[in-house]
């Protein structure tokens, strides 16, 4: 087995954080399916800009569109929803063979409604009918707004992808609001094995800013703590994932069938040249966990990665990472808010330019 199927049978999911419709060519996710054990697909509007900007396969049917009386929001969605649901088609086997616990692909609400909860359930559901595919995750953010509209479709039975947490607040917040939404599906009669959710904790982008401060700061101590911000917060995270969803009361709706909110690590391609390739992908195998990897962050992990369960070695080390930033000032709680609006400003961005090439 190489690394990334050692990963899979330590009991990590392994996805893609990637869609083009050149991948769903029989030389890109059927392959990347059979030889190294991916069995899911996240997609963003950052990855599926740079798609259609770049992708020339969809030139043919983006002229199309855009000769049809069409708003630019809906020709992006006839544009794109036919890709997610070829990819839940090529995936479908490894949902069936696992019972509805993997094989999904991600598609995201617009960013733009990120502080709008109504809007985010409409959104939402409307994808979730249109896509009309029981392996696919339909994406909102952890805000405020975005955590009561999460809430209210786990309450529905559609299946959610909760994405932009950066902070062990962001993943309790996430977890209540699961149970919540999880608690009234059942007391409405819904099927215990529905619906499914996953959580996503980005990394890099907590040791970029992380980092910054920490340089600002100078010092041999405040430097020697650099590059360690993120693995730590995602230790510590899957520590509280197992307390709420590993033990009772969970374990009682466990039995009836109820599927906990697996964490995903997202945003784990190195941004830092002096951090290896595979510095959020190494030390954070462990069971009931996705990683979603880029392209070459997955080609890295294969060619010359270590697979072990890992996740809950250092937990005491990871614990004393955040004392130590607290004690030199760095509010992990604040820099995850800061990040999060980064996070919601960036793709929204990202879904203008999109707009834009619907025009």
């Amino acid at each position: 087995m190489n690394a990334l199927q050692q990963a899979r049978h330590l009991g990590q999911h392994i996805w893609l954080d990637n869609l083009t419709r050149r991948l769903l060519g029989p030389d890109g996710l059927p392959q990347l399916i059979e030889r190294d054990a991916v069995s899911g697909v996240t997609s963003n509007p950052s990855i599926l800009h740079k798609a259609v900007s770049v992708g020339p396969e969809y030139a043919a049917d983006l002229a199309r569109l855009k000769s049809e009386a069409l708003t630019p929001e809906q020709r992006y969605e006839r544009l794109v929803i036919p890709d997610i649901q070829a990819a839940c088609e090529l995936l479908w086997p490894v949902y069936e063979a696992s019972a509805g616990d993997d094989g999904y692909v991600s598609l995201e609400a617009s960013p733009r409604l990120a502080d709008d909860e109504s809007a985010t359930v409409q959104a939402a559901t409307r994808l979730h009918a249109l896509v009309n595919r029981q392996n696919a995750l339909i994406k909102v953010p952890a805000t405020s707004a975005g955590l009561r509209a999460f809430e209210r479709l786990i309450g529905a039975g559609i299946n959610v992808n909760v994405t932009l947490m950066f902070s062990l607040q962001h993943v309790d917040d996430v977890a209540q609001a699961y149970q919540r939404g999880l608690r009234h599906w059942l007391e409405r009669g819904g099927d215990p094995h529905h619906p499914k959710a996953v959580a996503s904790l980005f990394l890099s982008r907590v040791d970029t800013l992380v980092d910054q401060r920490l340089e600002a700061l100078a010092g041999a101590e405040a430097l020697a703590l650099r590059g360690r911000t993120a693995v730590a917060l995602a230790k510590l995270a899957y520590q509280r994932y197992r307390d709420r969803f590993q033990r009772a009361p969970f374990t009682d709706l466990r039995r009836r069938g109820a599927r906990p909110p697996y964490l995903l690590w997202a945003s784990t391609g190195t941004k830092n040249p002096a951090y290896s390739d595979v510095h959020y992908v190494e030390p954070l195998i462990g069971p009931e966990t996705i990683n979603t990897l880029p392209d070459a962050t997955l080609a890295a992990f294969r060619e010359h990665g270590h697979a072990r369960a890992s996740l809950e070695e250092g937990v005491d080390e990871a614990g004393a990472q955040l004392r130590a930033l607290e004690q030199l000032g760095i509010d992990l709680h604040a820099t995850g808010e800061i990040l999060q609006r980064q996070g919601v400003e960036l793709f929204d961005a990202a879904y203008a330019g999109l707009l834009d090439l619907m025009q």
